[in-house]
């Protein structure tokens, strides 16, 4: 999968407060290039924390579920846009259909 944008994820992991981040973030970037996903059960098979939420969006559970990594997914092009990263708290503030 080709993931749009990898400096999304720097960009967050490089602030101080989320520096613990980085090594999940990277496993996650890293794992993903590697997959050819179809469907979300395809997903689902690898990430069993992993949320399928609609509209080909799926959220990620990062570092034991502290943050929050949500995607959507063109599975015909083979494209991960990144849509948001932040922590739980963050992520309950925000309308991941809105996204």
């Amino acid at each position: 999968m080709r993931i749009i944008s990898k400096k999304t994820l720097r960009d967050f992991y490089e602030q101080p407060n989320y520096a613990d981040s980085k090594y999940a973030l990277e496993s996650w970037h890293y794992e993903v290039l590697k997959r050819d996903w179809n469907n979300p059960n395809e997903i689902k098979a690898q990430y069993k924390s992993a949320s399928i939420v609609g509209d080909n969006k799926v959220v990620f559970n990062i570092c034991g579920n502290k943050y929050r990594l949500i995607v959507k997914i063109n599975y015909i092009a083979k494209i991960v846009f990144i849509k948001f990263i932040g922590t739980r708290k963050q992520y309950e503030k925000i309308k991941v259909e809105d996204l």
